[in-house]
């Protein structure tokens, strides 16, 4: 190979940009990495330390972009049409990314949820466990699993849907759920001691719920206009022709309504057993109240 003319290619200026930009990209890479294990390492609060990580590579990106605008700057004036009239078909047909980044800069600063929380978007329930720039991951629940349980799929959701459909958040500035269990009772049942069962089921499994969700329904109230609401557990009643329908309505952390239902129908049952018969539990049943009149005729038998 001629030595000038690898000589010329050395010198030339347009590879020392290109170096030049190569050096000030692995640059703005390591400060970021060096950064992340370094200082974010201190942070000791999960989601702080996820966004204050995100933001260091975003910011790491956005410096060497910028780097590498003022490198070649001398070169992209006699662009600047092709540029855009290339961007405005670009835009046409990135215009579902370029929703999502809206819907991730909507998501990380306008307070829709951030990562552990559960939430329904765009039809999919689960808990956030990544807000990318184009994605939110979410690790499902429900669906063929019955409860509030991982189903073990993986989805993401783009972030454009946040501008679409309704953001169901189950954990956001009231981090708790009211659910109820309906227990049938018998006719002719001791009621007074059927609602007195519940009731002391209630205080004993639930008090802590109650404690915890009224200081942040409190707040509630004073950040939204929205009426105060009944936070303690409370059992009402209501007959049908079958039998006396008890109702425990309850607040439950928004994670825990399965294993609280299991609790609560664990204690009932045997507390109900325990009343030898004073208070039973109702089922559906038939009552054949009258039999209908059959007419069956016998046809003389013919000879063979």
């Amino acid at each position: 190979m001629d030595v000038t003319a690898v000589k010329a290619w050395l010198f030339n200026p347009t590879v020392g940009k290109i170096v030049a930009a190569i050096v000030a990209v692995i640059l703005a890479r390591g400060l970021a990495i060096a950064l992340s294990s370094s200082v974010l390492g201190r942070i000791h609060d999960t989601t702080a330390r996820y966004r204050a990580r995100k933001m260091v590579a975003l910011v790491s990106y956005l410096v060497a972009g910028v780097v590498i605008t003022v490198i070649f700057s001398d070169k992209l004036g006699g662009l600047t049409v092709a540029f855009g009239v290339a961007g405005a078909g670009i835009a046409f047909a990135l215009q579902e990314v370029i929703a999502s980044l809206a819907g991730w800069v909507a998501v990380m600063f306008g307070g829709f949820y951030r990562i552990g929380d559960r939430v329904q978007l765009g039809g999919i329930r689960g808990d956030v466990i990544d807000i990318g720039v184009i994605r939110t991951t979410i690790m499902e629940i429900g669906e063929w699993v019955k409860g509030d349980l991982y189903t073990g799929r993986i989805v993401r959701v783009a972030n454009s849907f946040v501008f679409k459909e309704p953001v169901f958040n189950y954990s956001g500035d009231f981090p708790f759920l009211w659910d109820e269990i309906i227990v049938p009772i018998k006719f002719g049942s001791d009621y007074a001691e059927a609602r007195k069962i519940l009731q002391d089921i209630a205080t004993e499994h639930l008090g802590d719920y109650a404690t915890r969700a009224r200081s942040t329904w409190e707040a509630m109230v004073t950040k939204y206009a929205i009426e105060d609401a009944q936070i303690d557990p409370m059992v009402t009643v209501v007959a049908n022709d079958n039998w006396v329908e008890f109702t425990l309505r309850y607040v439950v952390d928004h994670k825990r309504r399965r294993g609280t239902k299991d609790v609560l129908w664990t204690a009932a049952l045997a507390a109900f057993d325990a009343t030898e018969g004073r208070v039973g539990m109702a089922s559906m049943t038939v009552h054949l109240v009258e039999t209908p009149t059959f007419d069956v005729r016998m046809l003389p038998q013919r000879a063979s």
